[in-house]
């Protein structure tokens, strides 16, 4: 007897969550981003928008395929995820990121590649702890 195929989020779950993720992301990342770079509030929100939406096209790939490669190969759901798994994801998720934002930062600030390089690096530090925390209660609120 076969065991029943674990279940991933549909299409509109996974909008949900990309939408909930990067707009509460947004508003609580561009007022930092700017207190710390010391960039205008204007400025900072534009970045992280343009940011989240170059990101947001990355993140619904990524999660849909994590989530498949998981149910296929550990036959569970990402509600039932172990913090090691968690941490893989969110990290994983952050160094695909870093790799396409890297040149917006550069197109929009202005800053040279290495400097951009360093922006992005502590933005996707920050990103990673908050992607950690936002797919824990996410999963929790909304499991499969």
């Amino acid at each position: 007897m076969s065991e029943a195929p674990v279940r991933v989020r549909d299409l509109r779950e996974r909008i949900i969550q990309t939408l909930a993720f990067e707009v509460l992301g947004v508003l609580l990342i561009a007022p930092l981003y700017g207190f710390v770079s010391g960039a205008s509030g204007s400025d900072s929100f534009k970045l992280i928008v343009a940011l989240s939406i170059v990101v947001m096209a990355w993140s619904a790939a990524f999660n849909a395929a994590f989530d498949r490669v998981e149910a296929h190969r550990k036959q569970r759901v990402a509600s039932a995820r172990p913090t090691a798994a968690r941490l893989v994801h969110a990290l994983g998720h952050e160094l695909g990121a870093t790799i396409v934002s890297w040149p917006v930062i550069v197109w929009m600030t202005g800053m040279g590649w290495w400097q951009a390089l360093f922006a992005d690096v502590v933005l996707s530090l920050v990103y990673a702890a908050y992607a950690y925390l936002f797919h824990l209660g996410f999963d929790r609120l909304r499991p499969v």
